[in-house]
């Protein structure tokens, strides 16, 4: 089936997604987007052109309508100017919007796959020309820096997002469209059967994006999903609608000039007072949940919702051993960006530091724990010695539990530790009234686990002190498998250290980066890393592999004898 508008999306793109699975399956560097906003690489209208759409959204109804809509919605809130975006959005009826998804999903099923596969693609295409506006529009609402809303959000999210259709491909192709079968039983005639194999989706998948990366799981989530025939409904969060709507915004146009109903693609805008993700999980024609968010209610969907195929990322205990180096300032400050980077408020950003009260082998010389733990404060210190720094790596603060919560462990004194570095808000030099926080860096000891046994969203960080480098070890990864690890760090010398903490986080269920430096160390790279494991509390699944796609889609079969 060719396009209404004559083009053959999936020959255009073709090239791409082979080279997606190419990376995918060897697992190398590449990424189909450009990572960096200079306008060396895009000309020097893009930039200009992207923040004049973003502004133009501003204080007005978003140009998007939904099926069942009962009115507007919208509370963002810019963590940069503390201003109301004034955006609105539709308020949807749910069961007149699932009646509307329902009446074009059996020609979406019934098309070829290259067809689907087409559309999907050029999706991502057109979502990756209009990067500069999804930066703004992802800093005003989830507080990143521009330039970590522009990759990070951006191309680095995109590229995600056709990994996962590069494993959906993977799987379809598995199953050849037709077969031919023969058999004779017994002293009978030969037998001949024509075979055909029908991939059928399984019901309507619901999306729940998270504040501070909307699009990270939301891109993939969608691909893996649309590719295999299922209708998909977007429920953004609240306080970071706009990136999700103008995703929304784009696959119902490319899904209307290919000739397909465009409600194949949806969006649920909620309020915090009234959300609507539960009603969206309870509804009969549900049959997939990709969430991204907070532990709770993760925790929450896959103990109650056993009906549905469940895709889980939360949040987890991310974790630093500290055995020994031989680059003390390269390790503190490749931790010390983790604790900067977006304010701390990425899945993978680190949180408890483990260095043996003793302290540790450092360049040939024994270094003590208040040397090792002094490194890494004065590498944030020198990360945000100037204020244009600090507004590259941290950004703003997504919300004021942040804060909040920062005020409430500096009043506890050494009940909460003792303070290493303590946190104060940052002077943005563009934006006067953006809401900000320095890391705040905490002693304990293993005694006070309480404490760092869950994530603590934000720039909250502890340096704990152990018996020894073992302790250290069982801790950390102990703690992985009782409470989630997205990303584990161990810096050591010592081979079979390495190789021991490597059996130890595994056994966890946590995978294991050891001794990065001068890169940073919070990147985790699509068509190489697997994303997330599925095997501890953090989250049921991974970004991306086979089991995220294959499950999406269940396959019919006809077969018809032939005289």
């Amino acid at each position: 089936m060719l396009q209404t508008n004559d083009v053959d999306w999936f020959a255009e793109h073709r090239s791409t997604l082979s080279k997606a699975i190419d990376a995918c399956n060897h697992r190398y560097a590449w990424t189909a987007y450009a990572e960096s906003p200079s306008s060396k690489i895009h000309g020097k209208e893009p930039p200009i052109q992207g923040k004049a759409n973003f502004e133009r959204m501003l204080n007005r109804d978003f140009p998007l309508t939904m099926p069942g809509e009962v009115g507007r919605i919208g509370e963002e809130v810019s963590p940069y100017t503390r201003e109301p975006l004034g955006i609105s959005y539709p308020r949807v009826d749910v069961e007149t919007l699932y009646q509307a998804m329902a009446a074009g999903k059996e020609q979406w099923a019934e098309t070829s796959v290259n067809t689907r596969f087409g559309v999907c693609l050029e999706i991502l295409h057109r979502c990756s020309q209009q990067l500069f506006e999804n930066a703004h529009a992802t800093m005003h609402t989830s507080g990143q820096s521009f330039i970590m809303a522009f990759a990070g959000s951006g191309a680095n999210a995109l590229d995600r997002g056709l990994e996962a259709l590069a494993y959906a491909y993977k799987a379809v192709q598995d199953i050849p469209p037709t077969a031919s079968w023969q058999r004779r039983f017994g002293s009978g005639p030969e037998i001949q059967l024509e075979k055909e194999y029908k991939l059928m989706p399984v019901g309507v998948a619901a999306v729940i994006c998270c504040a501070t990366f909307p699009l990270w799981n939301g891109y993939p989530a969608l691909m893996a999903s649309l590719a295999t025939g299922n209708p998909v409904v977007m429920k953004a969060h609240p306080n970071a609608t706009l990136p999700v709507a103008m995703l929304v915004r784009t696959c119902r146009e490319v899904l209307a000039e290919a000739g397909f109903d465009p409600n194949l693609v949806t969006l649920a805008a909620d309020t915090r007072s009234e959300p609507v993700a539960k009603t969206l999980l309870e509804h009969q024609d549900t049959a997939i949940v990709d969430f991204t968010g907070s532990p709770a209610f993760g925790s929450w969907i896959e103990r109650h919702c056993s009906q549905l195929q469940v895709y889980t990322e939360t949040a987890g205990c991310n974790s630093v051993v500290i055995e020994s180096t031989d680059n003390l300032s390269a390790m503190a400050t490749a931790i010390a960006q983790s604790l900067c980077q977006a304010s701390a408020q990425m899945c993978t950003s680190v949180q408890n530091i483990h260095i043996p009260a003793a302290g540790i082998m450092a360049q040939g010389r024994q270094i003590s724990f208040d040397e090792v733990a002094g490194a890494i404060v004065e590498a944030v210190n020198q990360l945000l010695e100037k204020p244009e720094q600090a507004a590259f790596l941290c950004g703003a603060l997504v919300n004021d539990d942040i804060p909040d919560t920062i005020s409430r462990l500096r009043s506890e004194g050494n009940k909460a530790g003792r303070i290493l570095r303590d946190s104060a808000p940052y002077a943005h030099p563009q934006f006067s009234h953006a809401r900000t926080a320095t890391p705040l860096i905490l002693e304990v000891s293993q005694q006070q686990k309480s404490l760092y046994s869950q994530e603590l969203f934000g720039p909250i960080s502890f340096i704990i002190k152990g018996q020894d480098s073992d302790d250290c070890l069982m801790a950390a990864s102990s703690d992985a498998a009782d409470y989630g690890a997205i990303t584990s760090h161990v810096y050591s010398t010592d081979e079979a250290f390495i190789l021991r903490a490597q059996q130890s986080f595994n056994r966890s269920g946590a995978s294991l980066a050891c001794n990065l430096i001068n890169m940073p160390i919070n990147f985790a790279a699509a068509y190489s890393d697997f994303h997330v494991t599925g095997l501890n509390p953090a989250g049921n699944a991974c970004l991306t592999d086979l089991a995220f796609v294959c499950r999406r889609f269940r396959v019919v079969q006809n077969k018809v004898m032939k005289a």
